[in-house]
């Protein structure tokens, strides 16, 4: 993964372009090179060790099939997150960061409903018996609910981390992800605070072309732990498809009071092996297997057979022992 990313690609991209130095955070100061013109310079060998260590946790995050949820809602950001995202099937949120997205999820969760509850409507035809008022509603209702949150209608718990573009502009996400433990992953420019940041990548958070190349690699790192887990799972199926089923350990049937060698033997062939499978025929079954087998077995009379292998498969030997006892040849 290393090898993919280059100084140069990151350099020509504009990601070094920091914010005026009046405007810097103090904080920011390691992942500074130097200061021209008035701009902070970041730099870029500090931003590609970040960005390396970020697609490393990222690729484990999606290769145990969680979610990260892309936030960016600036508009240079917005087209580049949804592309990025979308392609690495994240959810993202390019428009107005809902309150109480993370830390009030179920109400959030109830508005997805809600949108899943309208197409349904639409679908066994409730939504045509509304009137016309009613049905304008609902539709401007629906267009509100999709644009809002229809990229996260798939994500129905909580994200394993946060990716976000600008973290000034997006504070209120950065702060329910705080509190509620949530690793966040981020674009941070010169003017921004890293300390809350777990991954933070020091990067232009301005310009689209910068945006565009951080994002490239990190949807890249998510969707090579996807193609990961898929293969991992398959080869998990793989052995469990092809192995051969064991066969149960036959039981021994004569123990059975009425039943001798040759009729256990009958019944084996048959593919009743043990007492479970004695167990789980009927009276009329069993005659039929001894009618068929020829007049030398016809005369057996099964009633109790299936009763008696129902105890020897509980394991209840001793009952069964009392009831042979107490009963004759078997039959009741």
């Amino acid at each position: 993964m290393a090898n993919n990313i280059e100084v140069k690609d990151l350099l020509e991209a504009g990601v070094h372009f920091g914010h005026l130095t009046r405007k810097w955070n103090p904080n920011m100061a390691p992942y500074i090179y130097m200061e021209r013109n008035g701009i902070h310079v970041i730099n870029l060998y500090k931003t590609v060790a970040k960005l390396e260590e970020a697609n490393e946790a990222l690729k484990k995050i999606a290769a145990s099939g969680r979610k990260i949820l892309f936030v960016a809602t600036k508009k240079q950001a917005k087209d580049i997150v949804a592309e990025k995202a979308g392609n690495a099937n994240m959810p993202y949120i390019t428009e107005r960061w809902p309150g109480g997205m993370l830390t009030n999820f179920v109400t959030i969760r109830k508005a997805v409903k809600k949108m899943a509850s309208i197409d349904r409507m639409k679908k066994d035809g409730t939504f045509n018996t509304l009137s016309k008022k009613e049905r304008l509603q609902v539709e401007r209702l629906r267009a509100k609910l999709e644009k809002n949150l229809g990229s996260i209608s798939e994500m129905t718990r909580l994200p394993a981390a946060l990716f976000i573009v600008d973290t000034m502009r997006e504070h209120i996400a950065v702060k329910e992800a705080l509190k509620l433990n949530i690793p966040i992953f981020a674009m941070v420019d010169t003017n921004s605070d890293p300390r809350p940041i777990d991954y933070l990548i020091p990067s232009n958070d301005d310009a689209s072309k910068s945006i565009d190349a951080i994002l490239s690699h990190v949807s890249n790192a998510i969707i090579e732990g996807l193609a990961e887990r898929k293969s991992e799972k398959t080869e998990k199926e793989e052995p469990k498809a092809a192995a051969p089923k064991k066969a149960a350990k036959p039981d021994d049937l004569t123990k059975i009071e009425g039943i001798g060698p040759k009729i256990a033997e009958v019944f084996n062939e048959q593919g009743i092996m043990t007492f479970a499978d004695l167990a789980s025929k009927t009276e009329d079954d069993l005659k039929e297997i001894l009618v068929e087998a020829g007049s030398t077995f016809a005369s057996n009379n099964p009633a109790s057979w299936a009763k008696q292998a129902k105890m020897a498969a509980e394991g209840k030997w001793a009952e069964l022992k009392e009831w042979q006892e107490t009963v004759k040849g078997g039959v009741e």
